[in-house]
């Protein structure tokens, strides 16, 4: 149920160029679903500022980062 609808992207798997960013998004959807809205907005929100500041953004989002790097600014800011 909580799975980006973009799949899976096997041609860019392990090159660490993947846009994270909807995977960790259905991550805050699941938390609101199982009744943890203050959690999913957190998340939400660490999200859009990642976005907003376009500091750490995969190259898809016109940034230099990388997956990890990505995942671990949303994750830094929660």
């Amino acid at each position: 149920m909580f799975e980006p609808v973009h799949g899976s992207a096997p041609d860019i798997a392990g090159k660490n160029i993947a846009n994270t960013i909807a995977q960790i998004w259905t991550g805050a959807m699941m938390l609101d679903h199982l009744g943890h809205p203050d959690a999913a907005q957190a998340v939400v929100g660490a999200i859009e500022k990642v976005v907003e500041q376009a500091k750490t953004v995969t190259r898809d989002l016109g940034g230099k980062a990388g997956t990890t790097e990505a995942a671990d600014a949303v994750a830094a800011l929660l």
